[in-house]
């Protein structure tokens, strides 16, 4: 194994334009991409690990939770670098789906990447199994990238038209009275067909618009994740399990006597209270099915957290993982997450596959790593575009969480809220 580390104090040229560079060598070099980013943003329990890897053609890939037990279960000096799809839930749980899929992305996607770097407070690390570093960074630094992002006219068409999407709510609202569930997390799609995009520059214009502590980007041949997720899924360190649920949402206020209101008026909220404490409950239940007795506990319940569009209510659940429970039955304990079905979790999913209208793919699936050290972090995959480069689909998802409370038109207006960032970069 070869390493080198670069302090930025060292690099031709600024530290992050070195880590634009970086990512467009991978995405021109490379078939498969792996990009996670913090965006230094601070977050109980950490954030994202700045980490981007990369693999070629011939490189081998973990595509079943078989494959994926056996390697992580072996002795390794590499990442994992990968993602679970939502569609996962069908070997969870006796489900299927009839849903059109217009990205293709396959259901669980590993890889060991073949160079891989990580970044520091104060520099960068380049490992590499076969090429020397040094000529990595060479062909970084001769890599030319423009900052200056291309505008964007691409139109979105809503999936679900209004009408029929308040009827959804109203039915899922007849649903919940009948006692069939107590919250769904009903989503719907906005697509282009035939759409142009440059997936680099508009991940960046995506992060530079709404940086998020969870954000990452994904190339896997001619499929694409733009992802500006705020939401962590799960993470693993040393024994000891975390996961953080959103639920409860408000817009920024436009001044800071507004955006005070604004957060008050989120953290007084009896509704979006119940929702998130509704979601905590069914996490407690997911990770008590691994978790050793009496270790799960709500670490914080309703923080607020600042994005750049949203204030959001997030709680934290943590329990401690026994020796002999895997990483990976502790992921399929939890899996699908909470804040994206609701409860509980099986009925929830069967009224999202009778109401919704595409498959999700990626989208409230889960983008991560494992590290050599046995620790993961997993996000929830959200506030993200996905893209196929072969037919030009372009695809992302907003949702909200429904319960007996809800009002069709707000629910409708949250997910515009949720939208709004991606439709900003899309259109300008």
């Amino acid at each position: 194994m070869h390493q080198l580390t670069l302090p930025f104090t060292s690099l031709p040229i600024p530290a992050h334009q070195w880590k634009q560079q970086a990512l467009a060598w991978a995405h021109q070099q490379y078939e498969v991409v792996a990009y996670y980013d913090s965006n230094h943003i601070t977050y109980r329990h950490g954030a994202f690990q700045n980490i981007l890897g990369v693999q070629g053609t011939t490189g081998g890939v973990i595509t079943t939770w078989q494959e994926l037990e056996e390697q992580l279960q072996r002795q390794r000096e590499t990442p994992l670098l990968g993602y679970f799809t939502y569609d996962l839930k069908n070997s969870l749980e006796k489900l299927q789906t009839t849903h059109p899929d217009f990205i293709g992305f396959p259901e669980l996607y590993f890889f060991e990447p073949e160079i891989w770097f990580v970044w520091e407070q104060d520099s960068v690390t380049i490992f590499s199994q076969e090429a020397e570093p040094a000529s990595i960074a060479e062909a970084i630094e001769a890599i030319v990238f423009s900052t200056l992002f291309p505008q964007n006219t691409i139109k979105t068409e809503a999936r679900v038209h209004k009408e029929e999407y308040l009827q959804a709510v109203e039915n899922l609202r007849q649903h919940i009275l009948e006692g069939d569930v107590y919250e769904v997390n009903y989503c719907q799609e906005f697509y282009a067909e035939k759409a142009g995009i440059e997936p680099i520059s508009l991940y960046w214009k995506l992060i530079q618009t709404s940086p998020t502590p969870f954000a990452g980007f994904l190339k896997v041949n001619d499929r694409y994740l733009l992802c500006a997720s705020p939401e962590r899924f799960l993470k693993k360190e040393q024994n000891l399990l975390i996961t953080q649920p959103i639920k409860g949402t408000i817009r920024r206020g436009a001044t800071p006597g507004e955006d005070e209101r604004q957060r008050h008026a989120l953290a007084s909220s009896e509704k979006e209270q119940a929702e998130n404490m509704m979601i905590v409950d069914l996490v407690r239940n997911d990770l008590n099915r691994v978790a050793a007795t009496g270790t799960v506990r709500v670490e914080e319940l309703f923080g607020l957290y600042g994005f750049q569009y949203v204030w959001q209510m997030i709680s934290t659940v943590t329990g401690q993982l026994p020796p002999n429970v895997s990483s990976v039955e502790a992921i399929k304990a939890a899996f699908p997450m909470g804040s994206m079905t609701g409860a509980p979790k099986l009925r929830a999913l069967e009224l999202i596959e009778q109401y919704e209208k595409t498959k999700r793919g990626l989208y409230s699936g889960s983008f991560g790593y494992f590290l050599p050290n046995g620790d993961f972090d997993f996000n929830v995959v959200i506030r993200s575009i996905q893209y196929n480069a072969q037919t030009g689909y372009l695809s992302f998802e907003v949702g909200s969480a429904i319960t007996y409370d809800s009002d069709p038109e707000q629910e409708y207006q949250e997910c515009l809220l949720k939208a709004a960032a991606i439709l900003k970069i899309l259109q300008n």
